[in-house]
């Protein structure tokens, strides 16, 4: 067994492990801690900044990366328009870029508030060095080997339903550049870093909101109470 076979035939599943039963350990033992441990009282204005940027950007993102993953053949039709493709790929540059701006001022904000540095854990620091390869190397792959959404359905399509299937295939992947390489393996690293670190807050989503009866909040002012009579 090579190198090749163990980080993406071995790992992949090592890192589902690990974040499937690491999250359900950490539900079950600290529920408290399942959640993204908000540090706004500290600091509102980079927060409010770096953090709609990165999460809009990278949410848009993975869906986007989801929808290849699902609908390989409609993304290789919608691609045969060249203007079609254009612009695919140019609104996934300007998301990778909008992405790593919103990372870059939420790194900053951790190292440059003295409040904010001194609740940073040592592996708030790993997360974001993690999630900062993962964008930079995204970014590499749309400028250096530009019509990701062209060939990937014919890549990493295959390879991710080899994984699922439990039959994987790292020789699908052995072929290509190392930064593509690299930036399939940061995804499997986060992965597993999910249930160690501010990660799992993705499980905690208010999704009930989306469901539950509307809430009437009324402001009832306190009637005024009248001061005591004096004693005769």
């Amino acid at each position: 067994m090579n190198w090749n076979q163990v980080l993406f035939d071995v790992f992949p599943y090592v890192a589902l492990t690990l974040a499937v039963l690491g999250t359900v350990v950490r539900w079950r033992a600290r529920p408290s801690t399942v959640s993204s441990l908000s540090s706004q009282l500290l600091e509102r204005r980079k927060l409010y900044w770096g953090s709609v940027a990165f999460h809009w950007g990278i949410i848009i993102l993975l869906l986007a990366h989801l929808v290849v993953l699902i609908l390989p053949r409609s993304v290789e039709r919608w691609n045969q328009v060249p203007a079609r493709l254009y612009a695919l790929e140019m609104t996934g540059l300007a998301l990778g870029v909008w992405t790593l701006v919103g990372l870059g001022i939420l790194i900053f904000r951790r190292l440059s508030e003295p409040k904010v540095k001194a609740v940073t854990s040592s592996m708030d620091l790993v997360l974001l060095a993690v999630l900062t390869l993962q964008v930079v190397t995204g970014l590499w792959i749309a400028l250096g080997y530009r019509f990701g959404s062209q060939w990937a359905p014919a890549v990493f399509v295959p390879y991710i339903r080899s994984l699922l299937s439990l039959q994987p295939r790292s020789d699908l992947v052995a072929a290509l550049p190392w930064v593509l390489r690299l930036h399939a393996l940061a995804f499997f690293v986060l992965l597993a870093l999910l249930p160690f670190s501010r990660l799992v807050h993705i499980l905690s989503l208010p999704l009930g909101y989306l469901t539950r009866p509307w809430q009437i909040v009324l402001r009832v002012r306190p009637r005024s109470v009248a001061p005591p009579l004096p004693r005769p």
